[in-house]
């Protein structure tokens, strides 16, 4: 059977936080004559290279990075348009070289975008219109934005929880630019993606032939090396950035007059958020050296927790949203689970394995089974649920639970808050107070009442005799 390389392709590696995946991505490009695009939000930032966990120079071994370092600290981190829109032109430079491109990066919705063709993530924008040319409701607070959306889209403003303003705002932001509501475009979307392949240059719904690598490693392991990059980043000037950040803000909004949006953006990054108290507290030198080092040790723990939990986030994502999106479009064969048992095998159990599945890959031979590389990938490569929940919007809808008034957005939450204890709590009391005897109402006689409320005016009386 003849062999036939694939056309454009593209290698793609996803994992969680502090896995390795930049690392990867470096030997893979030494090895295949690559450059590699970054797909992490944090890194598009210019400078602070320890807050945001950029690949230090001599790390790069020489290999071409893109899109690190494009943005100021006073704007707001690229849309999934500007995303996709700046990496699809990374791509053609870097193929226009004869060189293959690696996208890596954690910001998973990033990468899913850039993958699978989307007609959301291709045309321009409303944040990147002039200000003078965007609907004025879309500056409004999250209330009448949510009410504007009540009207115009019942559908996706039951599916948001009344506080998530930039959702809110996305979805009138699609039916401003396409006269469309958001529930209806994605509705067409997923229909599309039904539709049978057209021929072998259709990719199923992916933009071009994707080879991709998920670095994964245990919890265990994973814990240990996550704290311990926390400390790391102490050593390498953690504390400077934090305080760049501060003094930035600070200088900002006093020459601005405009107070920073620190919900959004470089403010989000893990490590500055974590650090403020401290960093104020030093600042104003307003407490003691015993309570300053309590403050920077529980700064240090905070970021250790907060760097978990987005590991968390990101497996998650991979898993109900990744894996269901590569799985429907027939893309499971070319997505492999390298499992990273611990860092003295790295090129034995991580390299090695996905330099053999990319030689294959580029060159048009048959890949192994995803499943047989390890125990790990047999398990790991089956989505944690069999759909997508914003493939489904039939599962969508606000349902308010009468026993604890909590309110649920789509069928995954409402099923998960009537297993929850406090749900279950709720039910038990109710039914105790449903099933209580009714307690007998006892009738007084009056004279007897009369009786009683005398004595207590009399004795009331000798107690203040000034007071009547």
């Amino acid at each position: 059977m003849a062999v036939t390389p694939p056309s454009k392709p593209l290698v793609a590696i996803v994992g969680a936080t502090g896995t390795g995946k930049s690392d990867l991505a470096v030997e893979l490009a030494r090895r295949f004559n690559g450059e590699i695009i970054n797909g992490d939000a944090m890194q598009l930032y210019k400078g602070l290279p320890v807050i945001t966990n950029k690949i230090a120079p001599e790390e790069m071994k020489g290999v071409p990075h893109h899109l690190l370092g494009r943005i100021r600290l006073e704007e707001e981190t690229w849309t999934v348009g500007k995303f996709v829109a700046n990496a699809l032109g990374v791509i053609d430079e870097i193929r226009s070289r004869g060189k293959l491109p690696i996208l890596v990066g954690g910001t998973h919705y990033y990468t899913q975008s850039l993958l699978f063709k989307d007609a959301l993530s291709e045309e321009p924008e409303l944040e990147n219109v002039e200000q003078s040319e965007r609907p004025a409701i879309l500056h409004e607070p999250t209330e009448i934005l949510l009410e504007k959306l009540r009207e115009v889209d019942p559908v996706m403003a039951d599916r948001w929880h009344p506080n998530e303003h930039r959702k809110i705002q996305r979805s009138l932001e699609i039916y401003f630019r396409t006269g469309k509501p958001a529930s209806q475009v994605y509705d067409e979307q997923r229909l599309k993606k039904e539709l049978p392949s057209e021929g072998p240059d259709d990719n199923s719904g992916l933009r071009f032939p994707t080879l991709l690598f998920w670095v994964h490693a245990t919890k265990e392991y994973l814990t240990k090396r996550l704290d311990s990059r926390v400390d790391k980043m102490m050593e390498n000037g953690l504390l400077s950035e934090v305080e760049t950040l501060h003094n930035f803000r600070t200088d900002y909004e006093a020459r601005t007059g405009q107070e920073v949006d620190q919900t959004r953006g470089i403010w989000v990054s893990i490590g500055y958020k974590e650090f403020l108290d401290y960093q104020t507290a030093f600042a104003e030198g307003s407490v003691s050296d015993a309570a300053l080092a309590k403050l920077k040790q529980a700064a240090i723990e905070k970021t250790q927790a907060a760097t978990r939990q987005y590991a968390k986030r990101q497996i998650r994502w991979i898993q109900i949203k990744l894996l269901n999106a590569l799985l429907t479009s027939s893309q499971g064969d070319k997505t492999f689970l390298i499992d990273v048992p611990d860092v003295s095998q790295w090129d034995a159990a991580v390299v090695q394995p996905s330099s053999d599945v990319t030689a294959k890959f580029l060159s048009g031979q048959p890949l192994p089974d995803p499943a047989s590389l390890s125990e790990a990938a047999r398990e790991m490569l089956s989505p944690r649920r069999d759909y997508d929940l914003s493939q489904r919007p039939d599962l969508w809808g606000k349902r308010i639970c009468e026993t604890c008034g909590t309110t649920s957005f789509n069928e995954n939450d409402w099923k998960l808050h009537l297993k929850s204890r406090a749900h279950r709590r709720a039910v038990g009391v109710k039914k105790k107070q449903e099933n209580a005897p009714a307690r007998p109402t006892k009738t007084r006689d009056p004279a007897a009442a009369r009786e009683d409320l005398v004595d207590v005016l009399e004795s009331y009386m000798a107690t203040f005799p000034n007071e009547l």
